[in-house]
């Protein structure tokens, strides 16, 4: 169940499209609580190693779109005193998501009583180099629900940040920093209303 998740090498501040899939034909959440755990896990592991800018979890996969911290920020994390400062780096981003699929699988293998692995082990990372890539994933990763023909529109699906986006409250996202990719709220929600059909082009381009 536990173990290092295979990742190359990421840079510091630096966006990616972090994305992974269930081992299988399982699903990764089957109710409402394990999305909210997943979510409360990544702010313990992922928020100290990286910025979270949009994401959305659907029953067998999930996507995020994050920027990864300086390595001032990151080298002041424990562990890895006697690797060079990039090489440090990159181990503790990588160890920092090995433990929370580790910690979601453990907490998720004890309330289904199921053993072994959850997650692959593979998980993938794009980095986005300029600002339409930046957008053009937002809206990729906010459509997959409709796309995968769990629901007709992104308002309907409740577990990803488009949401929070628009929202007022608290949240752990870099709300206004999105809201200026896209010149504003307004801009934000006419870009997410482009047919979905160029979804599956961005698919080949992303995934």
């Amino acid at each position: 169940m536990t173990g290092l998740y295979k990742l190359t090498s990421m840079q510091s501040e630096t966006f990616y499209h972090i994305y992974n899939h269930a081992n299988g034909f399982e699903n990764l959440f089957q109710k409402e609580d394990n999305y909210r755990y997943f979510l409360q896990q990544w702010g313990k592991y992922i928020t100290p190693v990286a910025d979270t800018y949009a994401y959305c979890l659907m029953p067998n996969h999930f996507h995020f779109l994050i920027r990864t911290k300086a390595d001032s920020v990151l080298l002041d994390l424990q562990g890895f005193k006697n690797l060079g400062g990039l090489e440090r780096s990159s181990k503790i981003i990588t160890q920092h998501f090995s433990n929370l699929f580790n910690s979601y699988t453990k907490a998720y293998n004890k309330m289904y009583e199921r053993k072994g692995s959850l997650f692959m082990s593979n998980f993938k990372h794009k980095e986005i180099k300029n600002n339409d890539y930046l957008t053009n994933v937002i809206f990729y990763i906010h459509h997959n629900p409709v796309h995968h023909g769990f629901v007709d529109t992104i308002q309907e699906w409740p577990h990803s940040s488009y949401h929070s986006l628009l929202s007022t409250k608290t949240t752990l996202l870099k709300r206004r920093a999105v809201h200026d990719y896209f010149g504003g709220i307004s801009p934000l929600i006419l870009f997410h209303q482009q047919p979905i059909k160029q979804l599956e082009a961005l698919e080949m381009e992303y995934t």
